[in-house]
């Protein structure tokens, strides 16, 4: 995971400093490797969002019992689908 935000944080510092590495990035980010893997990052990165609120909310106090655990647990694998789907929508 870290690897892949060292990944995109360099193709931003790339794309921002000139239009010839806005150019190279975009270049480099067409192809199906590559817009699958940044696939991947951005599905990871989803779900890791959504599991993150969900633990968040249950450190509050709420959610902790065994039956609504399971079911916010199956509402994060939902929504983390969802986000997947939206994902690869928006790359291709």
């Amino acid at each position: 995971m870290l690897i892949s935000v060292g990944l995109l944080v360099w193709a931003l510092a790339t794309s921002l400093q000139s239009a010839e590495g806005f150019a190279m990035v975009h270049e480099l980010f067409t192809g199906f490797i590559a817009k699958f893997i940044l696939w991947g990052i951005l599905t990871a990165l989803g779900y890791h969002l959504v599991a993150g609120i969900r633990h968040m909310i249950m450190d509050m106090g709420y959610f902790e019992e065994l039956v609504s655990g399971r079911i916010t647990a199956q509402i994060s694998f939902v929504l983390g689908i969802v986000l997947s789907v939206l994902a690869g929508v928006w790359l291709w």
